[in-house]
């Protein structure tokens, strides 16, 4: 559905476009400004200039018709959830704490203290080199 809109949106704006192209400037002569009364004329300048506010008219309130369902739709689809609907856990946190068996730390009892981490193992020193002795 959102893909026919989106076509639809598309030729508007091209429509649209070449309608605003094809209109008259104030200041003289537009893309489509040449054409005047002559005998094989289409229309004549004030027929013209109807016609295409009109379709201008027309055109952008198509436009701005299908910009609003358009934003509409992309709305609904990340309308936002509440936390209180879902049944797992939130973003972020873990579903089950670990257990000892998996390889994580137990979970934190209350009233306990925390264990103190463990020292890391040093490496016992080696032996001094054994000087050869002379006789």
């Amino acid at each position: 559905m959102q893909t026919v809109i989106i076509v639809i949106h598309l030729l508007v704006v091209l429509a649209l476009i070449g309608v605003v192209l094809l209109q008259r400037s104030e200041g003289g002569l537009g893309l489509g400004g040449g054409g005047g009364g002559g005998v094989g004329g289409f229309m004549t300048g004030r027929g013209q200039a109807n016609a295409l506010t009109r379709a201008t008219a027309i055109l952008a309130t198509a436009f701005f018709a299908t910009s609003l369902i358009l934003g509409i739709m992309a709305h609904r689809g990340s309308a936002p959830k509440s936390i209180f609907d879902g049944s797992g856990s939130p973003a972020g946190q873990p579903a089950a704490p670990d257990s000892p068996a998996s390889g994580g730390e137990p979970p934190l009892q209350l009233g306990t203290p925390p264990a103190a981490p463990a020292a890391p193992a040093t490496p016992a020193a080696p032996p001094p080199p054994q000087v050869p002795q002379s006789r």
